[in-house]
């Protein structure tokens, strides 16, 4: 990107944004032209560039008012600005840099000088880039929103949301009698598929741990109606297990199960670790009990396990079955169970 970029150039002058532009494409550098601070945002937001020069003396929209907006604007606020202006006056350049510029050249331009700020810009812009990259790769879409808007910090807040844990069932003979690269297509395939049907209802995997995942609905973002959200998914995990294991038939290989736990109510949302590695997570007695009827699928023979509070978040489209109290380890009193779901066709871990 250092070498070659989208450039767009906002100045009133048509010599100078000219200029500037012949200059620019001189270095090898795409250029698109904008006379004023109205025509530059509107450009800005319909396609994509590597970095504004920016002149402030402009009419409609002035270069101080389209800093504002870009700095306001979740989507742009990252765009590197380089304001090129003949205003005179250090608290001018100030207020560039306080509104978001990377940095301030006055004209006439000096050309050495503007190239090497072009390509520093340009190349922090990269690294950028490859931040927002990695976090996109190994963090959810959500949580990659939310460490944009809120920034990265130990801590959590309380939320009310809905708390998902599935495994497969019978997960660790089924590793003895096949070779580690069976094993992990079989492990690829299987979390595609949750990824579909949880992500596709609003839901956020936020932990992977062998067969087992957890899934948030309702935090980092919120979720209207986030225990039918979480009741749906499971169902859809189970419709396309079951259509896997047709596949899976086809070519004489056993089915495959998986067991559900579904829990509503509040818990602490956050980054959890330390600062150099933390991973967003929930804690709280709603995950806890997710964990433990998850686990309790086995016990009773379900796919799918809920508790009261979930229970109570579904529409009238859903028809759980009352499976009585269950006292499950650690808790004081007995928790309201519902089921969801056929029973596994696979044998229990």
């Amino acid at each position: 990107m250092a070498e070659s970029a989208r450039l767009l150039v906002a100045d009133d002058n048509k010599v100078n944004r000219l200029l500037l532009s012949r200059s620019l494409e001189q270095q090898g550098h795409r250029v698109a032209l904008a006379e004023n601070g109205r025509m530059a945002l509107e450009m800005l937001r319909r396609d994509n560039f590597d970095l504004l020069l920016l002149d402030i003396e402009m009419p409609e929209l002035d270069g101080f008012e389209v800093l504002a907006q870009l700095k306001a604007d979740r989507a742009l606020r990252d765009l590197p600005v380089i304001v090129t202006s003949s205003v005179e006056g250090i608290a001018n350049v100030v207020r560039c840099i306080e509104l978001g510029a990377e940095d301030y050249l006055p004209k006439p331009l000096n050309a050495v000088l503007l190239k090497a700020r072009l390509q520093a810009c340009l190349e922090k812009k990269r690294l950028r880039d490859q931040q927002k990259e990695l976090v996109r790769r190994f963090a959810t879409a959500e949580v990659a929103q939310d460490l944009q808007q809120s920034g990265f910090a130990l801590g959590g807040r309380r939320v009310h949301g809905t708390v998902m844990f599935s495994d497969i069932r019978g997960f660790t003979a089924m590793v003895e009698r096949q070779s580690p690269e069976e094993t992990i297509e079989l492990l690829n395939t299987y979390y595609m598929l949750m990824f579909e049907a949880i992500t596709g209802a609003g839901g956020v995997v936020n932990q992977m741990v062998g067969d087992g995942l957890m899934a948030i609905f309702g935090a980092p973002l919120p979720l209207a109606g986030h225990s039918e959200a979480a009741a749906r998914a499971g169902l859809e995990m189970l419709e396309l297990m079951a259509l896997y294991n047709a596949e899976r038939a086809s070519e004489g290989k056993a089915p495959i199960a998986i067991g559900i736990g579904i829990a509503t109510g509040e818990m602490v949302a956050g980054y959890t670790g330390t600062q150099d590695r933390a991973t967003y997570t929930c804690i709280g007695d709603t995950v806890n009990l997710a964990a433990r009827l998850e686990a309790h699928t086995k016990v009773m023979g379900r796919s799918i396990l809920l508790d009261g509070a979930a229970r109570d978040g579904l529409g009238p489209a859903f028809a759980p079955d009352a499976m009585g109290p269950v006292l499950f380890k650690g808790k004081r009193e007995a928790t309201a169970v519902y089921a969801l779901g056929p029973a596994p066709t696979a044998a229990s871990a």
